[in-house]
């Protein structure tokens, strides 16, 4: 996979390579009620890991990371990564927004303190947080109309609640949802990188413009007291 990667790419190697599943069942997207099979035929951990090395080893790859990860997962790649002495993962790539804040409950924690941090995909919920699919609209060529099977998760009735309240609460206070949104995210400690997606120039902008906001400590209160009437609404 990292040949074809690297001839299509018409480079030697890749800075970042990360996993984009853990191999073994486990829970994604706030699925509750983890059940275990004792007899599940996955991947090891260590073989996966193992393999990582090599490609870091033949110069293909400079550092590694993981996606859709939890608390166990992380830590068993770093305590592996250290009794080995093979490398360390540096981020983690999860779903992280106003409305999918479950990475603060037990992940947040081990990106901090073991430098591993977030790389957060979908910060506007598919571009829910936008107030754009408010009042039943379905832009043409927009996320949730083209892949409603994924996007859909955030369209629930307390995940259109809440964003109604975001949307206010920044229009209220002088700002652009989606910079708001952003903003938010941006501010957290445990964050290395905010995965923006835009489909035109202006999107974009918006998006960037992000980057030089700082939300004030009373918006940043109200965005708590909406969590709270409508916490994780959008696993």
């Amino acid at each position: 996979a990292i040949d074809g990667s690297l001839k299509r790419l018409k480079t030697d190697y890749v800075d970042l390579y990360q996993l984009h599943w853990p191999d073994r069942n486990s829970n994604f997207f706030g699925k509750l009620g983890y059940v275990h099979d004792a007899d599940e035929d996955f991947t090891p951990i260590e073989e996966s890991l193992e393999a990582l090395d090599g490609l870091v080893k033949a110069g293909k790859v400079r550092h590694i990371g993981l996606s859709n990860e939890n608390p166990w997962g992380l830590m068993k790649f770093l305590e592996l990564a250290e009794k080995k002495g093979w490398p360390r993962v540096v981020s983690v790539q999860n779903p992280y927004s106003l409305l999918t804040r479950q990475y603060e409950v037990g992940m947040a924690e081990c990106s901090i303190r073991e430098d591993a941090g977030l790389l957060a995909y979908s910060p506007l919920g598919g571009g829910a947080l936008s107030g754009k699919y408010l009042g039943g609209a379905r832009p043409e060529g927009t996320r949730v109309t083209k892949w409603p099977q994924y996007f859909g998760r955030y369209l629930t009735e307390n995940g259109i609640k809440s964003t109604e309240a975001y949307v206010k609460l920044a229009k209220d206070n002088g700002l652009d949802p989606s910079q708001m949104a952003l903003a938010y995210i941006n501010s957290r400690p445990f964050l290395t990188s905010n995965i923006i997606g835009a489909t035109s120039m202006e999107q974009l902008k918006l998006n960037v413009g992000s980057a030089k906001i700082t939300l004030s400590e009373d918006v940043l209160s109200e965005i708590e007291n909406i969590h709270q009437t409508w916490p994780y609404p959008c696993p």
